[in-house]
């Protein structure tokens, strides 16, 4: 195992092993087997670029060979920011025959994120789009590898600019790509890659995810996804979600010999003439897309009849939302409650339609191991609601170099303390109430409220701030910043605004509503009484 990850106990894992969970083979070596299997079938569409399995293999062997031939190998860190295209795909699949570990960052990600994943992974090499949605991600670059002395490479997928554009990794001479180098290549149980958390602190926490734990997610929810080589998938969610990358997602699919289409963005004119053309029988979103689909799907003319399946996830699904998605599109609805750290539950075709619409699903693997406990640490009698803890054969035992946080993240008996508030039904059904960290969820997205606090108290208009999420019907909640002005005045939202950006936050982080406060409700121990702001700015205009 990588230095600064936790593994399983040894005999926790020969016992996953000798039950047939973890195959011991790479991801690398799973593409390979998959387009022996498929051959000329059609693995991804990009626009107009349709690439086959045989394809995709060979040109993930040419940029591994690229890759290898810059020095780049076993146990090497690689940021990668790149949104819904093929060179994502092929680019961390040449990273997992090396034994190269991609770090997968968001698109919306900045300068702070970036800067941090790039320092703390001791990355060599950081992977951009020219430029997305009209952000330019090269003087990005250019300021990360100035803080981040590790970081001596930079791909650009697209005009590269100073930097090395990517296909010049596809024309690179070199070793065959099962070859490894000096390091030797990658075994099923070492890291694969690494998630990012949800940042419920000041910044994410890096998820280390090995080969064997993650094929076994993506094989065993595409099973119980029913996905198969009719499966034609719409990948309308970043790629680096979890929730897109392998709950089935582009993994769980590419292994079943199905189609990979890549959106290029979330909104119902493209997605839906995608799901006509391509006719998409899977896709997976988030509440706040599905919103949008359902306004769209009342002046937007497509056949969405191919439409098999529609996942919702990542933020949880109101059961009065979930009873107009079926009627809506024609198709089933599944509820999806899982998490980059492992535990991944999902509802059946099998279940019965309240089961569906009122809860988020069962796990995926009968060696997942749920506990509901209290804030004492005691159990709670099912139907009762609880903080969710979890163990099994694809949740992580540690985040990477965080031996303090693990101590906290972590009971005695290798038990994840996931910060979810949840019941569970007779039925074994999982219903997530809540969250137990001061974390906003924003369309999907997670907030740590700590981390913008941060940046908003160095505005010098602010004497003090609190960030609290506040109730939307649409994302289901927005970002607000409660501030107690400094003497010379208050800030203006916009004002805030740009002076976090300047700072590097990403977008979907910045506050949407300001408060301005005298003074905050205080707890018995003097904390900010979080709880008693949310409700006062709840039944106030300002």
């Amino acid at each position: 195992m990588l230095e600064g990850c936790v593994g399983w106990p040894p005999e926790t894992a020969d016992r996953y092993r000798k039950l047939g969970l973890w195959e011991g083979r790479t991801l690398g070596d799973e593409l390979r087997r998959w387009a022996l299997a498929h051959q000329d079938r059609v693995a991804l569409v990009a626009g107009e670029r349709r690439v086959s399995y045989r394809e995709l293999d060979a040109w993930v062997d040419r940029v591994a060979a690229g890759l290898r031939a810059r020095g780049i190998g076993r146990d090497d860190r690689i940021v990668v920011q790149l949104p819904n295209v093929p060179e994502f795909v092929v680019l961390c699949f040449a990273l997992y025959r090396l034994g190269a570990l991609p770090v997968f960052a968001l698109p919306a990600h900045r300068a702070n994120e970036i800067t941090y994943l790039c320092r703390h992974a001791e990355a060599v090499a950081y992977v951009v789009a020219d430029t997305h949605h009209g952000f330019d991600y090269r003087p990005l670059a250019e300021a990360v590898r100035a803080e981040v002395p590790s970081v001596r490479e930079v791909f650009v997928v697209g005009d590269p600019g100073p930097f090395t554009p990517f296909e010049a990794l596809s024309a690179a001479s070199g070793t065959p790509a099962d070859a490894g180098d000096a390091r030797g290549g990658p075994d099923s149980g070492d890291v694969a890659f690494f998630l990012l958390s949800g940042g419920t602190t000041a910044l994410p926490k890096l998820i280390p995810r090995t080969h064997d734990d993650y094929a076994y997610q993506t094989r065993v929810s595409a099973e119980i996804c029913e996905v198969d080589e009719t499966c034609v998938y719409l990948a309308v969610l970043p790629l680096p979600f979890n929730f897109t990358w392998g709950c089935p997602g582009v993994l769980g699919v590419l292994g079943a010999g199905g189609r990979v289409v890549l959106a290029t963005g979330t909104g119902p004119e493209e997605c839906f003439a995608l799901i006509e053309s391509e006719r998409v029988t899977l896709t997976s979103v988030v509440p706040t897309i599905a919103h949008l689909w359902l306004d769209g799907r009342e002046w937007i003319e497509r056949d969405l009849s191919s439409l098999r399946t529609l996942q919702i996830g990542s933020a949880k699904l109101h059961p009065e939302v979930a009873r107009r998605i079926e009627p809506a599109f024609g198709c089933a609805l599944q509820q999806v409650f899982g998490m980059a750290e492992g535990l991944l539950c999902v509802t059946r075709s099998t279940d019965d339609p309240e089961t569906v619409m009122t809860t988020q699903g069962r796990p995926i693997s009968p060696e997942d191991e749920l506990r509901v406990v209290d804030p004492q640490g005691r159990a709670v009698p099912v139907g009762g609601t609880g903080e969710l803890l979890t163990r099994g054969p694809y949740t992580l035992r540690g985040y990477y170099r965080a031996p303090e946080h693990n101590a906290t993240a972590f009971d005695e008996e290798g038990f994840y303390r996931t910060g979810d508030l949840v019941r569970l039904t007779d039925g074994g059904g999982v219903v997530v109430e809540g969250r137990v960290k001061d974390v906003i969820v924003r369309g999907g997205d997670k907030v740590s409220a700590t981390e913008v606090e941060r940046h908003v108290s160095a505005h010098p208009k602010v004497e003090q701030a609190a960030v609290i999420p506040v109730a939307d019907p649409v994302l289901g909640e927005r970002v607000c910043a409660c501030v107690i002005p400094a003497a010379d005045g208050a800030p203006s939202l916009k004002e805030l605004k740009l002076f976090l950006s300047s700072r590097g936050v990403a977008d979907f982080k910045l506050p949407e509503r300001l408060v301005l406060r005298e003074s905050f409700p205080l707890t018995g121990l003097g904390k900010v009484d979080k709880k008693r702001l949310r409700a006062d700015v709840a039944g106030s205009r300002g």
